[in-house]
Order: structure tokens, then sequence, then C-alpha cells
């Protein structure tokens, strides 16, 4: 199973690293670092491109199923890696600060994190090739058609959770682009 999951360690390697380099920040500014400052809007930045590669990149493969661009669990792995690794690095932008617009994205963002696992799991349990086709006949029959159920339903709750994240996410950031550069 631990073979199974390098995605899970290797964003859990990332997030160490990323919190070694915003304790480095703290040392030396003596703060938190600002959501606005360069270093804060870096993490916001990158943690969002890394979202935004989550959500498209995986789902444009998924869809294309005569592209030759890899096997599917390698784009799941990619999926969970960047799912995980680019929230962490958009709650660190938050300074810590959960108000407004900010703080309703940032609680999507939790939950569609959460969701995630929560589907990891389910996909999980269905087994399959390695190319992510479920092996018939390796579950009976009822089985397979209520795990095949569950996902349906997981997807109709994780997707457009994502997609409300990421229209608050484009409203908080043409707000702040707005607000702090336009109007100073």
């Amino acid at each position: 199973m631990l073979r199974n999951a390098i995605e899970l360690w290797l964003a859990f390697l990332a997030a160490i690293l990323i919190t070694g380099l915003y304790a480095l920040v703290v040392i030396f500014t003596r703060e938190i670092p600002p959501a606005s400052d360069l270093f804060g809007h870096g993490l916001g930045i990158l943690g969002f491109i890394l979202m935004l590669m989550t959500e498209t990149l995986y789902s444009i493969r998924k869809r294309m199923r005569s592209a030759r661009w890899g096997r599917m669990s390698r784009w799941l792995q990619f999926h969970i890696f960047t799912g995980l690794v680019g929230p962490y690095m958009v709650l660190l932008h938050t300074s810590w600060k959960f108000n407004g617009l900010a703080g309703v994205t940032t609680l999507l963002t939790v939950i569609i994190v959460i969701s995630g696992f929560v589907g990891r799991y389910i996909y999980t349990r269905i087994p399959r090739t390695a190319d992510g086709n479920v092996i018939e006949g390796s579950l009976s029959a009822e089985a397979l058609k209520q795990a095949r159920r569950l996902m349906a339903l997981w997807h109709t709750v994780h997707i457009p959770i994502g997609m409300a994240l990421f229209t608050a996410a484009f409203v908080h950031m043409g707000a702040a682009l707005y607000y702090a550069t336009f109007l100073k």
C-alpha cells in the first residue's frame, strides 16, 4: 500500500520543504509573512497555479482517452500531489487571517482537499489495472455497482465545490488586484 501512495509521500516532503522555507522567513523577518508581501504573494500565486493545474490538466487528460500523454494512474498521482501542495501553499499565503471572501475561499479549499481524500479512498477500494481501468470480476457485481454509485455521488459533490472554489479564488484575485494595486 505504501508503494501506491508515492504522491502522498512526495506531497508530504514538499510540505516539509515549504514549511522550512516559511519558517526561515518568519525567523529572519520576525513576523508571519503578510499575504501582500513578495513572499506571501509568491506562495499564493504558486499555490494557485498548482491548484489550477490540479483542476485542468488531469481533467483534460481524463477526457481525452485517445491521447497518449502517460498513464492515467500517473496523472491521478500528479492530481493528488498538486491538489495537496497547492492548497497548502495557499493556506500559508493567508497569513492565518480568514475574513471575508478570502476566508470563504480558504474554507472551500479545505473542504475540497478533504473531499479529495474521500475520493481517493473510494477510488483505491476498487481494484484497477496500471492504466486505471476497473478489473472486472475483482468485486462482486453488486459491490462494484455500489462502488461506482458511491464514486458518482462523490463526483456530484467534489466538482461543484471545486467550481465554487475557483470562482471565489478568481473574485478574490480580482478584488486583491483592484484594492491593493489599482487604488494605490
